[in-house]
């Protein structure tokens, strides 16, 4: 089961109100959220309006903010919030024994290219 998991690395390298973000070759960068109350959320790192970087907004809830023009983006579906619309790509996240793991195939598409923490 593991082997259809990308181990990015523990959670504690992700601080609570912040994002980390991943690289990947490839594909989309993807942003690691780690909320207040201890929850995990990854989303493609751009927001739907003007493609801003959402790890570089503030999360309060399980919403983040993005630092380009405020709108509001849901960690838990990716969709834009109150009159605003678009949606974020989200990546499937787990934690395991301390540990944050990314769904394989969300990530590494087509088995060729590969992903780096930050």
């Amino acid at each position: 089961m593991i082997g259809n998991w990308l181990d990015i690395g523990p959670i504690n390298q992700i601080e609570a109100g912040t994002a980390r973000t991943l690289p990947v070759q490839g594909g989309e960068e993807i942003a690691v959220f780690h909320t207040l109350c201890g929850e995990f959320f990854a989303l493609v790192n751009k927001c739907p309006h003007k493609q801003g970087p959402l790890s570089q907004g503030i999360v309060h809830g399980d919403v983040v903010t993005c630092p380009l023009h405020n709108w509001n983006i849901s960690l838990r579906n990716g969709k834009a919030l109150g009159e605003d619309e678009g949606c974020v790509p989200t990546i499937p996240l787990k934690v395991d024994a301390g540990r944050l793991y990314l769904l394989r195939s969300a990530v590494i598409g087509g088995g060729e290219a590969g992903a780096r923490a930050a």
